[in-house]
């Protein structure tokens, strides 16, 4: 035979190792594929009730974006997203489309295959817990994918959790928190366990995740313990303004870690509140008057429209106006800081829009979910999220922020004497 005629056959592990790739990357489309279904069906729900001018379903389906390419770690797998349409007339205001979160249109690569598993399982994939989502993903048959390596997969993602929750705090500064406890739709282990959460603006306006842990109905001694850990781990300055909600055990836990700190209500949770207290039908009007007080340009502007409330719904709804005049103070603290940092701090949606997803997933799990579980599905998330949030505007005030300059209405103290 001659030496040119030679066909060069592969090794047994290389063609296995093809054969496992490919066994993998069908197992990636189909998961995708499910995740982004999951998303898109949730997205039509939210709008089931928009009809256009004929009574027909105003958003329906129609079909799907043209399928691409994703790169990852088992070589280029193919992805398709479905498209809507918006039959409402121009006068309805902008279309609406939907725009995946978890493939947007700029995606085409993701990262190593241990980052994509749990990417997708927190994305909204429906199929029970980390070990069946990982068996759907390689194939339950796949050699060297057992149950035990399954395992060490997720006491890989344990570890980095429990490294990250023993870093060092030392040297950093935060200048804003954002605080709150997360339920979910899902069975936890203790029927009371919630999430708390803290989220810092740093000292160049980078929005970063200081700390997660599990805590018992949003109490005193549960924040408590999270805020004495940061200062064990080395954060000695306190913000100089935390965000949060109504939960009283954060605000009681406060004063006893960072006594300088100052609070601001969170404009969103306190507006839910007061309009729950009030007929559906004054629902809409009550929150555009709302919307008036926290939208003023100046707090003179805001305290008129504060008084307007209560004037216009007080005696007939005195419940609505005693649960926003009752925390009147630090609903109004946001005119003390920079106007440019208004948008960042006068609700907690920085944490909201990040477990808006999760909440997905959980409501999905058909299971009681394990404390280990569920605190390695949020910091996997909130570390995926991380990256897309943006800084502050305003970041040049923030050391004016740090040095305590006064702001009047937004504006340094002087400038607006000036």
């Amino acid at each position: 035979m001659k030496k040119d005629t030679v066909i060069e056959l592969k090794k047994p592990e290389e063609m296995f190792q093809d054969s496992l790739t490919e066994i993998l990357r069908k197992g990636a489309r189909k998961l995708i594929a499910e995740a982004v279904e999951s998303e898109f069906d949730y997205f039509m729900a939210q709008h089931a009730n928009l009809v256009d001018e004929e009574g027909r379903h105003r958003i329906v389906r129609n079909g799907s974006m043209p399928e691409r390419e994703i790169l990852t770690s088992l070589g280029s797998v193919p992805v398709q997203v479905p498209r809507t349409k918006d039959r409402g007339s121009k006068k309805a205001g902008n279309k609406i489309h939907f725009t995946s979160a978890i493939l947007p249109p700029y995606l085409r690569k993701t990262k190593t295959i241990t980052e994509l598993i749990p990417w997708l399982y927190l994305k909204g994939i429906s199929t029970g817990d980390f070990s069946e989502a990982l068996a759907a993903l390689v194939g339950k048959d796949a050699a060297g994918l057992s149950s035990s390596t399954i395992s060490r997969l997720k006491e890989v993602w344990q570890e980095e959790l429990n490294k990250w929750e023993q870093r060092s705090l030392k040297g950093k500064r935060y200048v804003y928190f954002w605080v709150d406890g997360v339920h979910f739709g899902a069975r936890l282990e203790k029927d009371n366990q919630c999430i708390l959460v803290v989220i810092g603006a740093t000292e160049d306006g980078t929005k970063e995740l200081i700390a997660i842990t599990d805590g018992y109905r949003e109490s005193e001694q549960s924040w408590l313990a999270l805020l004495l850990d940061l200062k064990r781990r080395g954060l000695a300055h306190g913000p100089k303004l935390a965000i949060g909600d109504g939960a009283l055990g954060f605000w009681k836990a406060l004063p006893q870690a960072y006594g300088e700190t100052r609070r601001q209500r969170c404009w969103v949770h306190k507006t839910a509140n007061v309009l729950d207290k009030l007929p559906k039908g004054l629902q809409k009007k009550a929150k555009q008057d709302i919307h008036q007080i926290w939208m003023a340009e100046t707090k003179a502007e805001s305290e008129k429209s504060f008084d307007y409330f209560l004037k216009a719904y007080g005696a007939k709804y005195p419940k609505a106006t005693s649960c926003l005049e009752k925390d009147r103070d630090v609903l109004l603290t946001f005119y003390d800081f920079p106007a440019e940092h208004w948008v960042h701090i006068r609700t907690t949606n920085p944490i909201e829009s990040t477990f808006a997803t999760v909440r997905l997933r959980t409501a999905k799990t058909r299971g009681s979910l394990s404390r280990e579980t569920m605190l390695t599905m949020v910091f996997k998330l909130c570390l995926s999220a991380q990256q897309r949030w943006r800084k502050l505007n305003g970041q040049e005030h923030l050391a004016e922020v740090i040095a305590g300059i006064n702001f009047v209405d937004g504006l340094e103290k002087e400038k607006e004497a000036a």
